[in-house]
């Protein structure tokens, strides 16, 4: 497998697992998705918020590049948020618009990659100004990785409260061969 299909895959994947976690945040009282469980960004509102700030600051350094992918067009009027503990929305309806918004985004955009573009380098500054350089494909990589890695603490969240998200593994979306 090559790594375009790989993101191809794991944006599709991203989206729906998106949609399973908030349909099934979606049964809690907003008071309850408030609460600070003691999980790296506190509770359930501050992880996905985390999740969509995360993915605005990556989106955006990925409309930079003087490639100018038209399919973050959305993207680039965006705020850039200040902190990776910024909480854009608090009201869940809200952030679940932006959510999906962001998720439509990326399937636009990784669907219009081609394997050379996935070899582009990438200069970017991380959130502290730090300068830094890699390839697109890698960067890639790593935001569908920590989208896994919050989203797998928001499920701990959820199952903790008597919540089940339901079957959370990538085996799903991949194609059956023989």
């Amino acid at each position: 497998m090559d790594l375009l299909v790989h993101v191809q895959w794991m944006a599709r994947y991203n989206q729906g697992l998106n949609t399973q976690v908030y349909d099934c945040a979606a049964q809690l009282a907003p008071i309850a998705l408030g609460r600070d469980r003691g999980a790296f960004f506190g509770s359930i509102l501050g992880t996905l918020n985390h999740l969509v700030v995360a993915d605005v600051v990556w989106l955006k350094r990925f409309a930079a590049h003087p490639v100018n992918f038209a399919a973050l067009e959305p993207v680039r009027s965006m705020a850039q948020p200040a902190a990776l503990n910024q909480m854009v929305e608090t009201d869940f309806g809200a952030l679940r618009s932006r959510r999906e918004m962001l998720d439509r985004a990326i399937i636009d955009w990784v669907e219009g990659l081609t394997a050379a573009h996935l070899d582009l380098l990438l200069d970017y500054r991380n959130m502290k100004g730090v300068p830094a350089q890699r390839q697109l494909g890698a960067l890639l990589c790593h935001l569908f990785n920590h989208q896994t890695h919050h989203r797998g603490q928001v499920t701990t969240l959820l199952s903790q409260v008597g919540l089940d998200v339901g079957v959370t593994d990538l085996l799903n979306i991949l194609p059956q061969v023989g």
